[in-house]
């Protein structure tokens, strides 16, 4: 009983091991709008990015060296990362600045606010939207709804928890690549033997 279970069990992974690239894909596609977002708030406002990358820390900034290179560098790696990503071409290899900008950005931005990215409701940002929540209710219902009609508005806490996810995404296309079928790697590497 226990060999026919095993059997059965080893057929069935065998049919999903045939679909692993549909998970690899599934990676690509969920982190095309998110490296886009950094990519493009970088090359349209490339002046203020350098500007952050400058400022001290105590003025809300990075106070980082270099701060054009910096950013340049930032921004080259979103852009390029991008295109590689979507293509699936080059994923092994642009996985690794990808994963050193998400590590930098995690530790720089994001690890004083620890690891929620969306504030609990007993944190200060989450008592200070619904105490503004409760002030519109009462005194613009209409606004209120508005505003509540599609979901409960909640409050960023820019934590860590985001950028680890996509720090650990990256790091599986690290390890097996942009996939089979439907990526530029595969044809290349079946292209060239």
């Amino acid at each position: 009983m226990k060999e026919k279970i095993l059997s059965f069990y080893d057929l069935v992974v065998n049919k999903c091991r045939k679909a692993d690239f549909i998970a690899l894909l599934a990676i690509r596609l969920y982190l095309l709008p998110v490296i886009y977002e950094g990519a493009h708030s970088k090359v349209v406002g490339f002046s203020g990015t350098v500007e952050w990358f400058s400022t001290p820390a105590a003025e809300g900034g990075l106070d980082l060296p270099f701060p054009y290179l910096m950013a340049l560098l930032a921004t080259g790696t979103e852009v390029v990362g991008l295109v590689c990503i979507a293509l699936g071409l080059f994923t092994r290899i642009m996985a690794i600045p990808m994963i050193i900008l998400m590590s930098v950005a995690s530790s720089m931005v994001h690890w004083s606010h620890g690891w929620l990215a969306i504030a609990g409701k007993n944190m200060e940002a989450s008592i200070r939207l619904d105490s503004f929540l409760q002030w519109l209710a009462a005194n613009f219902p209409g606004r209120y709804n508005y505003i509540t009609e599609l979901g409960d508005p909640v409050a960023l806490n820019n934590g860590m928890e985001f950028s680890a996810t996509y720090f650990v995404m990256l790091l599986v296309l690290l390890f097996w690549g942009g996939g089979r079928y439907v990526s530029a790697d595969y044809w290349l590497r079946k292209k060239l033997g």
